[in-house]
């Protein structure tokens, strides 16, 4: 059973240095991006410098660095889906050093009168994916102990916010409405891809994982609206609030 595949004490066979080398020291914050919109706008809008390629089989994914303020801060655009973006993140830190992430994208939402016109900001993350159970042991939730100092941020910025449970699966063409049903009983606002297994990697690195959610598609209606996705993926506000937060973790 995959609820059987933590195993927090025999050896790790594959290491990033099998491919990589030694770890590198260049900086303390990363910011990840889901939309290359946002991504292609930073790297003409900051001096970005090359660092690091995440390289696949299916090609590479760079890492940039750049100075904003008194800080240097790393950026790179992320695979999607839970497995592949906590493996990007395990990367990034052995490419950099960082150990604060700062992760922003969009989600469905579940609950519209709350989500409407707000950030969710998620405080814990139903397991409904692979990756978090080779990072942490069974459960049903694993909490999101970055959420208060984004809650944080949002308040001292005056930034519109709605705190609570999301439900993270990598298979949204099976987000049924029995499935939907259950997740609000747990009083989930939203669903998203990636939150579960990033959030389980780096409590097992210890690492620090700060994160928030536009939401674009509704899903807690009778018909299926996507309307919004567009602007929930791509707008630039999420990229500097996640700046605001880079100034302040």
């Amino acid at each position: 059973m995959i609820t059987d595949s933590f195993d927090p004490i025999s050896e790790q066979i594959i290491t990033p240095a099998s491919f990589y080398g030694e770890q590198k020291h260049l900086c303390q914050v990363c910011i990840v991006t889901f939309s290359k919109v946002i991504y292609e706008n930073v790297l003409t809008s900051f001096p970005c410098e090359l660092v690091a390629q995440i390289n696949a089989c299916n090609g590479s994914s760079p890492i940039y660095l750049f100075p904003y303020k008194d800080r240097n801060i790393a950026f790179y655009l992320s695979h999607t889906g839970s497995s592949a973006a906590a493996t990007d993140v395990i990367e990034a830190n052995w490419f950099t050093g960082a150990e604060k992430f700062i992760m922003f994208g969009s989600a469905g939402s579940l609950n519209q009168k709350e989500t409407q016109g707000k950030y969710v900001i998620p405080t814990a993350a139903y397991r409904d994916e692979g990756m978090s159970y080779h990072y942490a042991p069974p459960a049903d939730y694993i909490e999101i102990p970055g959420a208060e100092t984004v809650a944080a941020v949002f308040d001292e910025l005056s930034v519109p916010y709605v705190k609570g449970r999301v439900w993270t699966t990598d298979a949204f063409y099976r987000e049924t409405r029995r499935n939907l049903e259950q997740r609000q009983k747990d009083g989930c606002l939203a669903v998203e891809m990636e939150l579960a297994g990033v959030q389980a990697v780096c409590d097992f690195h210890k690492l620090w994982l700060y994160d928030f959610l536009m939401t674009g598609d509704v899903l807690d209606q009778p018909e299926y609206s996507h309307e919004g996705l567009h602007d929930a993926n791509h707008s630039l506000d999420k990229f500097y609030l996640a700046l605001e937060l880079a100034m302040r973790v």
